[in-house]
């Protein structure tokens, strides 16, 4: 069993993991496949997502947001592996950025931290994919060269494929499709590419002249000319000392 990773090691883990190629992997990575990664292999580096909120947080909130940023729930084999799925998922080529851009492994894995039932499912998908990678090619999936790669995952992609023997890696790579994507989509980049600009100020012209009608009612019109006259809905409202609307 590999030796859990030590918490000083790991507070600084993300600068080391981020300056690292695939194909010059430190020795301990090398080690774990028993072969050197091969020349075309991806590089993976990732923006970093915020290690703290502070806002709409209760106090209890915050404790807990602390306590999940401080814990390291992936290996660094794991992250670099998930890291490059991500890539895959969601290229860098992405109109808008891709996955890394948006930093996606760190989310799976706040996910895998926040929610128990992800961190199984998760660990046992990468060793069955280093499993299926050195039975086809000899090497664990991020030592293998790009195409390859993407020959495994053209493989698992698609969970309507009826072998037995790829289940666990189609399981595995659904999941990684809906949290890359469900991930990339509440980030500012995800925004940018559905066109959605948050909470922006509208036009209300009033109650539709037909529900008005329908339930006999009609506007006043001095408070129509005040209220729903849209050439006056950046002036702010003035009221009298009697609360009546001046302008």
């Amino acid at each position: 069993m590999t030796k859990p990773i030590s918490n000083s090691v790991a507070i600084n883990r993300r600068d080391v993991l981020k300056a690292l190629m695939l194909a010059p992997l430190a020795g301990s990575l090398l080690a774990s496949s028993g072969c050197a990664p091969s020349a075309t292999s991806r590089a993976v580096s990732w923006t970093s997502l915020p290690t703290h909120y502070s806002y709409a947080r209760t106090d209890a909130e915050k404790q807990r947001d602390a306590e999940l940023f401080a814990e390291t729930f992936f290996r660094e084999h794991e992250l670099l592996t998930l890291a490059v799925l991500c890539d895959i998922i969601l290229p860098s080529n992405h109109e808008n950025g891709g996955a890394l851009a948006a930093g996606l492994p760190d989310f799976v894995e706040f996910m895998a931290k926040d929610r128990v039932q992800y961190k199984r499912p998760l660990r046992d998908g990468i060793a069955w994919l280093d499993s299926y990678a050195l039975e086809k090619f000899g090497a664990k999936f991020i030592d293998v060269d790009e195409q390859q790669q993407l020959a495994i995952c053209d493989e698992i992609a698609y969970p309507d494929v009826q072998d037995d023997a790829l289940q666990p890696g189609i399981a595995f790579f659904t999941l990684m499709r809906n949290m890359t994507l469900t991930g990339y989509y509440t980030t500012e980049l995800g925004f940018r590419d559905l066109g959605y600009q948050g909470n922006t100020p509208n036009i209300w012209d009033g109650v539709p002249e037909a529900v008005l009608a329908r339930h006999g009612k009609s506007y006043d019109a001095e408070w129509l000319a005040k209220c729903v006259d849209q050439t006056r809905r950046d002036i702010t409202a003035e009221w009298d000392d009697e609360m009546n609307l001046i302008t």
